[in-house]
């Protein structure tokens, strides 16, 4: 069972996380530090005592925007101890998002924290950790009776699921919405992350670049560089100029690199001549 350190400085919103954390059976103690300096105090002791120590943190749930030192600081500074504790952030912004997967973050929990959304960041810590709420010891399905079913293995992580095949879940300060494909009409590479475009504005999910030009390669969505994905439909001008080729989607220019120009040429030709 995890032990866990919440920080935020917020009291309120403290109270309201350890709450949480304590009403779920896979957390042995959740404290609290209401500011950086308390728990950079605590982590350190946890680690003087050693994993199995009386002050030990298997987890920190951390909130970013802090006076002093940020969240962002405090997961730098134990990026370089030799075993820290897992780090979740826990956030009312959505665009430190790919900062605190660089720093290797378990999670990214925005706030107002949704028990659903929290439960699921305690999952991840469990199954890094090797760890159960009920069952500590591993069971061999070999050993298993007949009549007694296997425990079944964990269900594939699916952090942004369709809801539909022409809808996609974005979530947004704790709440989940639904995006029409056919409204995107560009996507951009943010580390293991992707921006959807639309024209009402932009929403980011934990999907790579790749997976989606994969997905959606049958819905006219084009790879033109390393960064970005675009909707064949949505091109309004192609531009070839001393050797750089670029698009024009609405407002936005993107740069196609040399190895998809020719091959979005001859796409664009296809589509204008039907």
């Amino acid at each position: 069972m995890l032990r866990v350190l919440a920080v935020d400085d917020e009291k309120p919103l403290l109270e309201e996380l350890l709450y949480l954390l304590r009403s779920d059976p896979r957390v042995r103690s959740a404290e609290g530090a209401g500011d950086a300096t308390e728990a950079l105090r605590r982590i350190t002791r946890a680690l003087e005592g050693g994993p199995d120590g009386p002050d030990g943190v298997d987890v920190v749930f951390l909130d970013i925007q802090m006076a002093g030192l940020t969240g962002l600081d405090i997961a730098r500074l134990l990026s370089g101890f030799a075993r820290p504790p897992l780090i979740v952030f826990v956030t009312a912004h959505e665009g430190f998002a790919v900062q605190a997967f660089d720093l290797k973050a378990v999670d990214y929990v925005l706030k107002p924290v949704r028990p659903e959304r929290l439960a699921e960041a305690v999952r991840r810590v469990c199954d890094l950790l090797g760890r159960t709420a009920r069952t500590p010891e591993p069971v061999d399905p070999a050993e298993v009776p007949p009549t007694v079913a296997a425990p079944r293995r964990p269900a594939p992580e699916i952090t942004v699921a369709d809801r539909a095949p022409d809808q996609i879940a974005v979530e947004l300060g704790g709440v989940t919405r639904f995006v029409a494909i056919a409204d995107i009409a560009y996507v951009e590479a943010q580390g293991d992350y992707a921006r959807l475009h639309t024209a009402e504005g932009s929403h980011l999910v934990r999907i790579p670049l790749s997976t989606l030009e994969e997905r959606w390669a049958a819905r006219g969505f084009v790879r033109i560089h390393r960064r970005h994905l675009v909707a064949l439909t949505r091109i309004d001008e192609l531009r070839m100029d001393a050797g750089t080729t670029t698009v024009r989607v609405g407002a936005a220019e993107l740069q196609v690199s040399r190895r998809h120009a020719r091959e979005l040429r001859d796409l664009l030709m296809r589509q204008a001549t039907g």
